[in-house]
C-alpha cells in the first residue's frame, strides 16, 4: 500500500496569464479526509481536476492510490470516484435505477450491481425513497444519491468538490453524516474542497489553505486556529452583581475589562488548565458570574488571515492529528 493515498509535488498550472496553482504540495494518508480552503479562483478545483486526471499540468507530479496521474491516468481513474459541485444523477429515473445504471456502467455484473445500489440506498438512508423518480428528491436527497453513485465501486479515494454548496442546514448535515460513516466504515480517502468552514472543522483530519494558487498553511483546524491567535478566558459578571471587574481582575491576576462592563478576558497560555485555575481564583464571587469560558480563534479567523497574508505552514503534532481542545465553556457555580 502507498504511504500516501494522494500526493502532490510542486502542481504548477497556468490559463494564459492566469497562474492557477503555484507549485503546491499536497500528502494525504489513507483513510483520512483532507479539506482544500481557498476563497474564488484560489486553485482548489483546478488541483482537483489534475488529481482526476481531468487535467494535465504543467509543471510538477502527483499520484493516486499509488500510480502517477500522467504515466497511468487509466489505473488512477480505475481507482477514484468523483462528486462535483452538481448532481449529476437521471431526475427521469428512480433512485434505485440510477445506481444500478452506474454500476452497469462500471462493468459490474449484474447481480453486485443490484446488491451494491441496496446496499448504498440504506446507508445513505435513501431506502424509503429508492422507487421514486429523482425528480421528485429534494437537494440533499440528490446530493446523497450522486455520492452514493460516486461510491458504488467502492473506490479507496474520493473527490468531492463542494459536497454541499447550496444545501439547506437539515441536508447539508445529512451529508456529513453520510461522508463521515463512508469514512469509518469503509477506510476511505477522501478529498474535498469546501468554501465552508465548519465544513472542514466537521470532517478533516487536514485542512490545507490555498492562496493565490500556492499552500498558505496545513494542518487540523485546530493547529491552524492556534497559530493565528492564542487562547483567551473570558468572564462574565451576572447583571447586577456585587462583584465589578476590578475584584475579577483582583483575583485572576490578570485581565482586561471589555467595553460592555460585564466581561474581563485574559490570556490562556495553558488552555484548559488556566481555565481550571480561573474558576477555583473566582470561587470567592461564584454567584455573581453568568458565565466563565476558554475562547480560542475559530477557523474562520485563521483562513481570512491566512488568504490575506499568505500565511505559513503550520507543523502537525507527533500523531497528525490536533492536541488541543476544542471550544470549551463552564459555568461557574
Amino acid at each position: 500500500m502507498a504511504e500516501h493515498a494522494i500526493r502532490a509535488e510542486g502542481l504548477a498550472k497556468s490559463f494564459k496569464r492566469t497562474q492557477a496553482l503555484r507549485g503546491i504540495d499536497l500528502a494525504v494518508p489513507p483513510g483520512t479526509v483532507c479539506a482544500l480552503l481557498g476563497r474564488n479562483g484560489a486553485g482548489k478545483t483546478t488541483a482537483v481536476r489534475i488529481l482526476t486526471t481531468l487535467l494535465r499540468p504543467d509543471a510538477g507530479s502527483a499520484a493516486v492510490a499509488g500510480f502517477d496521474v500522467l504515466r497511468a491516468p487509466a489505473e488512477v481513474r480505475a481507482r477514484i470516484g468523483v462528486a462535483g459541485q452538481g448532481a449529476t444523477v437521471d431526475e427521469l429515473l428512480t433512485g434505485r435505477q440510477n445506481l444500478r445504471i452506474v454500476g452497469q456502467l462500471m462493468h459490474l455484473p449484474a447481480p453486485v450491481a443490484r446488491r451494491r445500489a441496496d446496499e448504498l440506498l440504506e446507508q445513505f438512508g435513501l431506502t424509503g425513497a429508492a422507487a421514486r423518480l429523482v425528480r421528485g428528491y429534494s437537494g440533499g436527497m440528490r446530493r446523497r444519491l450522486d455520492l452514493a453513485a460516486s461510491v458504488l465501486a467502492a473506490p479507496p479515494v474520493l473527490f468531492l468538490d463542494e459536497p454541499t454548496t447550496g444545501l439547506d442546514p437539515v441536508s447539508r448535515s445529512q451529508v456529513w453524516a453520510a461522508i463521515r460513516d463512508l469514512v469509518t466504515g469503509s477506510a476511505t480517502t477522501v478529498l474535498l474542497t469546501s468554501q465552508y468552514l465548519e465544513e472542514a472543522e466537521q470532517l478533516a483530519d487536514e485542512v490545507v489553505v490555498l492562496s493565490d494558487g500556492r499552500v498558505a498553511a496545513t494542518g487540523t483546524s485546530g493547529q491552524l486556529r492556534a497559530a493565528v491567535g492564542a487562547a483567551r478566558i473570558r468572564v462574565v459578571l451576572r447583571d447586577g452583581a456585587a462583584a465589578g471587574p476590578g475584584r475579577l481582575r483582583e483575583l485572576l491576576g490578570a485581565g482586561e475589562t471589555e467595553p460592555d462592563g460585564r466581561t474581563v478576558v485574559l490570556p490562556a497560555p495553558d488552555g484548559l488548565g488556566s481555565l481550571a485555575a480561573a474558576v477555583q481564583r473566582l470561587e470567592p464571587v461564584r454567584t455573581d458570574i453568568a458565565d466563565v469560558a476558554l475562547l480560542r480563534p475559530s477557523l474562520e479567523e485563521a483562513f481570512t488571515l491566512l488568504t490575506e497574508t499568505g500565511g505559513a505552514p503550520v507543523p502537525p503534532g507527533p500523531s497528525g492529528r490536533d492536541t488541543q481542545p476544542e471550544l470549551t465553556g463552564a459555568g461557574a457555580r
